[in-house]
């Protein structure tokens, strides 16, 4: 890993090699295996064996910067729709069939007030805690750029408390009754930003998972009366304490690009659906960005695809200095151990500029 060559992306310097960083590799215990030597049972080893192995799989990967955020959907302290998740992690250990949520009926998901619901939070209290995050990652990847952040953001975070079903119901009821929800939430949800201006991490990660696959779940101007001038609001405490704030949704955005940018970001993370292309002719002399192979070639590709795939993002984002490398969608414990290993081995071949 190379702090220097993160950070210096992050700010829009020129590096030697294209800096780099992946999603779930990591705790893909049998390519960990083939590429630190270290043996990892999901069920059986420490959470800190675990972190220990991934540190050292970070390490010989050189990552560059390591994705993390604190405040998830634990912060509702249980009151959120619980939507179950298929297996995604080694062993299944992510695997969940519960479903089930607190509202009877979209009225109620209007009439939630969330400060009396969740309460006002210390601020001397999240701030501590995310200090203790931003540390912890330091001590565990001491050569990268490390970071904190939030993954409950407006959308994100009204879609963990009522779930797909009631939130769509909702929005399908009262679009604009549901823009006053967001609202609220947003006002609430402040209080995590403010805290996040204020702690000792330099780089945030804002997550929110505005769009699906095919892109926007409703009327795109919906979000722009209601979703980004919120943002705008919400991102304002972490840019006037002078953060770099790095920006992620999954699916394609692309319709929202422009949005995200004048909402302040310095950095895009995207999904392979999202147009890496038009944001490194747009913002590249401006911006991070980081991305975008498909991990459905490293899944199923053979070597041929595989170059091509890590070509393509590489032409793309060579001549912005911003640019980092990364498998846009994971690496997860079911992508073939020989492809995810050509995959590396052809990064550090094209990475040198």
């Amino acid at each position: 890993m190379a702090y220097s060559d993160g950070w210096a992306a992050l700010n829009l310097e020129k590096t030697d090699r294209i800096p780099r960083t992946e999603y779930s590799a990591s705790e893909h215990w049998e390519l960990v295996k083939r590429v630190t030597g270290i043996s990892i049972d999901s069920a059986k080893n420490s959470k800190e064996e675990k972190e220990k192995a991934s540190s050292a799989f970070k390490k010989n990967w050189n990552y560059d910067f390591c994705w993390s955020i604190l405040f998830n959907k634990e912060i509702f302290e249980g009151f959120c729709t619980s939507m179950g998740h298929a297996e995604f992690s080694a062993g299944g250990t992510d695997f969940d069939q519960s479903v089930n949520c607190p509202f009877n009926s979209p009225e109620e998901a209007f009439e939630l007030d969330f400060f009396e619901q969740y309460g006002k939070k210390d601020m001397n209290v999240l701030v501590s805690k995310l200090n203790e995050h931003y540390k912890k990652n330091r001590t565990l990847n001491p050569d990268a750029v490390n970071m904190t952040g939030i993954y409950v953001s407006p959308i994100s975070g009204l879609l963990e408390i009522f779930g797909w079903d009631m939130m769509l119901m909702a929005m399908g009821i009262d679009l604009t009754g549901f823009g006053e929800v967001l609202n609220r939430y947003s006002k609430w949800i402040k209080q995590y930003y403010e805290a996040l201006a204020e702690c000792d991490s330099p780089v945030i990660m804002v997550h929110d998972d505005i769009v699906w696959t095919s892109g926007p779940f409703t009327n795109p101007k919906w979000y722009r009366e209601y979703l980004f001038p919120n943002y705008k609001k919400l991102f304002s405490p972490i840019l006037e304490a002078g953060k770099k704030l790095i920006y992620t949704s999954d699916g394609n955005y692309n319709e929202f690009i422009d949005d995200i940018a004048d909402a302040g970001v310095h950095g895009f993370v995207m999904e392979p659906t999202t147009d890496m292309k038009y944001i490194a002719e747009k913002y590249g002399k401006t911006h991070s960005f980081i991305g975008n192979a498909d991990t459905r070639i490293l899944l199923s590709g053979s070597k041929e695809d595989i170059y091509n795939e890590v070509k393509r993002c590489i032409d793309i984002g060579k001549d912005c200095n911003g640019f980092f490398m990364a498998v846009g969608n994971h690496i997860p414990s079911n992508t073939p151990i020989e492809n995810a290993l050509y995959y590396n081995e052809v990064y550090e071949k094209l990475s040198r500029r």
